[in-house]
């Protein structure tokens, strides 16, 4: 007998991912649907008499009546009507204690599917704090349909929930007569006879946005929150990334030892682990950085930010809706793009749409953590904040300034006759992260990393080995080998069109293998210097210092911040959009800006010098 399928159902911020993990754990497969690149959780459940079940985590939606593409996919899931997936034979309708007048309305409308349903009042506890009491049977004999309570963010709050569903034999579709046509009179008959409020809000959430939604506290808490985070990913992720350069910089020197001179140990310690080393070096800058979005995420921030940007970024032609996408593109810019589909305004996720790839992905941190660190000093300004920490606030600012240019010309090319619609948006209770959550997200974004790591960047590092040693320099060649080889020939002829903007043949040479994916400009550095100086055993940041100079440092790091490198986010571009015209104008345009930027970053600073 197969597993009984389950399916998490609910709006947006209702606790219902917390609700899969805890319900999960460990157990779970992420993917795609079918023909789309809305994300897939899948899971397996539990139960304390050893029954187990399929548990599925749909994508948050407000209503059946779809706006947005992830809505679209689970309705047609609920319907039983998307390719490949089977329709759930069991709804667990999670919603916010805390709004139930605003959730339960989608809740009947749910309950106009015919499945078989449980009402899951999650953060029962919050709700309670609030003085909101709620008559679990007579809500259960208003709706038809079993109610359970369940707090998400404890490691117990799902049992009565997980007890129910072991009994799932017996739950049968809502039957419950509607008294009133309108869904929300409906909702208010159900109310006031089921729920009691002692107070109508929580006077400490109230306290702290009156502060973080203020027109002027709330704007300079943001900036203050952004500048943490960007300090802390450099001052707590740099030693950690010197230390596993210099555990990979042993070990190269060990099996170094151990192998006879020649293709095998350029190979083994040259390629391999010189290149892998270097990237994964960054993974612990790249984890605290997802951390922290994490934990705003987590504790309710994020639509309070967008509510905050709402209005600076409708002037230039975006909308607060347009933040949480951007802010997604910090960790890759295709979820981001995936995300704009919540954008129901047409225009307004195309613009959203160009100006993702602009956001610093975690990709370019490699890049910029090796620069900065190559030539930016590690000095205090006051004492207090170091340079190498605010240079890359100043390059993730830029992404910012750069997308905000292009969301205003597109503004402004925007047809007349297409208004942008106001912002609404759910302002969810303040919550404290949980770490199951935190740990689970991190572990997924970790392994992500790791199995790219292992894959295109590994293929793409003994490639650009290999080119780095063959051919043999010619008989009585004076200047180093790897002027000789493939890639000194490759980079050399590239290198005319780059020339303007300071890079030497081997930084041209590293931008080819970046638009596959741009932390391979860092390996491609780290293979090509550890095979031009075999007998220097200095890091890759110290020979960089030597021979790469400031003003093309800043210029690569400028081109880094807007070129388009990565051949994934202009394919789900593709995807998205299904017209080749939007990725030849995306590719376009940040290729010329890159261009025209870098170029002055470079003459700039050599003036300045």
């Amino acid at each position: 007998m197969s597993d009984l399928r389950l399916a998490l159902v609910g709006n947006p911020n209702c606790g219902k991912t917390a609700l899969f993990n805890l319900l999960t754990g460990a157990r779970q497969k992420v993917a795609n649907y079918a023909g789309a690149t809305v994300e897939r959780k899948e899971g397996i459940a539990r139960t304390a008499t050893g029954r187990t079940f399929r548990v599925l985590d749909l994508p948050g939606t407000y209503s059946l009546a779809c706006v947005s593409q992830d809505e679209q996919v689970t309705l047609n899931v609920l319907q039983g009507q998307y390719p490949g997936e089977e329709r759930p034979e069991l709804l667990l309708c999670v919603v916010d204690a805390t709004n139930l007048r605003l959730h339960l309305r989608f809740v009947l409308e749910l309950q106009g599917l015919g499945l078989p349903a449980v009402l899951v009042l999650n953060m029962a506890d919050a709700a309670r704090r609030r003085g909101i009491r709620v008559d679990l049977a007579r809500l259960s004999a208003e709706l038809g349909m079993p109610v359970i309570e369940t707090v998400a963010i404890r490691r117990d709050g799902a049992g009565q929930l997980l007890n129910a569903i072991d009994n799932c034999d017996d739950i049968k579709p809502a039957l419950a007569p509607m008294k009133s046509a309108d869904l929300h009179a409906r909702v208010r008959e159900v109310l006031d006879v089921s729920m009691k409020t002692l107070q109508l809000s929580d006077d400490r959430v109230d306290a702290i946005d009156r502060w973080l939604i203020h027109p002027v506290t709330g704007p300079l808490a943001l900036i203050t929150i952004m500048f943490l985070v960007f300090q802390g990913v450099y001052l707590i992720g740099k030693p950690v990334t010197d230390w596993i350069g210099d555990c990979f910089g042993a070990l190269a020197t060990f099996v170094a030892t151990y192998l006879p001179d020649g293709p095998l140990r350029g190979l083994i310690c040259d390629g391999m682990i010189s290149g892998l080393g270097t990237v994964l070096g960054f993974m612990p800058e790249i984890l605290i950085l997802f951390f922290f979005i994490f934990v705003l995420e987590e504790s309710g921030y994020l639509p309070r930010a967008a509510f905050i940007l709402d209005r600076p970024m409708r002037a230039v032609g975006l909308t607060g809706r347009s933040f949480i996408p951007l802010l997604s593109s910090f960790a890759c810019a295709i979820p981001g793009i995936i995300g704009a589909r919540s954008i129901s305004d047409r225009y307004d996720r195309l613009t959203t749409i160009l100006v993702a790839p602009l956001m610093t992905c975690s990709a370019r941190l490699p890049v910029y953590a090796l620069l900065i660190g190559a030539v930016i000093p590690d000095i205090r300004i006051a004492g207090l904040f170091g340079l190498q920490g605010l240079v890359l606030l100043g390059l993730y600012i830029l992404g910012i300034v750069g997308a905000m240019a292009v969301g205003w010309v597109c503004k402004h090319l925007r047809p007349t006759a297409m208004q942008q619609p106001m912002l609404m948006m759910e302002l969810p209770a303040y919550r404290l992260p949980r770490a199951r959550d935190l740990v689970l997200k991190l572990w997924e974004r970790g392994y992500l990393f790791l199995k790219k790591l292992t894959g295109v960047i590994l293929a793409l590092t003994v490639i650009m080995w290999f080119i780095s040693n063959f051919p043999n320099p010619p008989v009585g060649a004076t200047d180093p080998a790897i002027d000789y080889s493939l890639a000194g020939y490759l980079g050399k002829a590239l290198q005319h069109l780059f020339a303007p903007l300071g890079f030497n043949w081997q930084i041209t040479l590293a931008l080819i293998p970046a638009f596959a994916a741009r932390e391979t400009a860092v390996a491609t550095l780290a293979t090509v210097y550890s095979v031009a100086n075999a007998d220097d055993i200095t890091s890759l940041s110290h020979t960089l210092a030597a021979q790469v100079p400031l003003a093309s440092a800043l210029s690569l790091m400028v081109w880094f911040a807007f070129a388009p490198q990565c051949m994934s986010t202009l394919a789900v571009i593709r995807k998205e959009t299904a017209s080749w015209g939007q990725v030849a104008l995306a590719f376009s345009y940040m290729f010329a800006v890159a261009y025209a930027l870098a170029f002055l970053a470079y003459r700039v600073t050599e003036a300045a010098l």
